[in-house]
């Protein structure tokens, strides 16, 4: 196996809270380093990736808790900024299913199983990036969101699941919106961060 180092922020195990898999347990892997910088992001503290420590596969997989668990989610950050050949190989020779939550801003490398595209504003997804999401994720801070979200759909091919999630922060004020606009649209679907409601890492 190779030597490829990742800078990580944390590794642990805990149930999917958002989009099409919520409610599955899953082994996550939060990379360090992101310099897409939203506004709202609700771990700021991994943008630097100078912070963290780096490890291997072999040694990410060591950290992992010892469960019949095959489904791994590899976030940020921005998780894209990296070649994840490596990683994502070494996890799938093991037998999990690689997930990957990106804001489609860098090129995807890597092997996956599932890829969540959750385009942001403060830095533009790069052209096409849609055409590889299984799953478009679109958070609503306002209704101009909306637009954004509608300028994706079209990227994305017709098995993608089309999400739109309020920010955490607005949710009591975006809620409504939300609501009417998959109720007028209903090719959306509504996504909720239910680990943030049960209390959950």
């Amino acid at each position: 196996m190779s030597q490829q180092k990742y800078p990580v922020m944390e590794i642990f195990y805990t149930i999917q809270g958002e989009g099409t898999w919520s409610g599955k347990a899953s082994y996550f892997i939060r990379l360090a380093g992101c310099d897409v910088g939203c506004v709202w992001c609700d771990v700021k503290e991994s943008w630097d990736a100078s912070k963290y420590p780096a490890f291997t596969t072999e040694q990410i997989m060591e950290k992992f808790e010892p469960t019949d668990c095959k489904m791994v989610v590899i976030t940020g950050g921005e998780p894209a900024m990296y070649d994840l050949t490596d990683l994502t190989e070494g996890l799938k020779n093991k037998g999990y299913k690689v997930h990957i939550e990106t804001s489609g801003a860098y090129p995807l490398i890597g092997n996956f199983d599932w890829v969540c595209f959750s385009p942001k504003k403060f830095k533009r997804p790069i052209e096409n990036f849609g055409n590889k999401a299984d799953e478009l994720k679109v958070v609503v801070f306002n209704k101009s969101d909306f637009e954004w979200a509608e300028t994706f759909k079209k990227e994305v091919t017709e098995k993608c699941e089309l999400y739109l999630q309020p920010e955490w922060d607005k949710r009591e004020s975006v809620k409504e919106i939300i609501v009417d606009y998959v109720k007028n649209n209903p090719e959306w679907k509504v996504s909720l961060q239910t680990h943030k409601y049960l209390d959950i890492p």
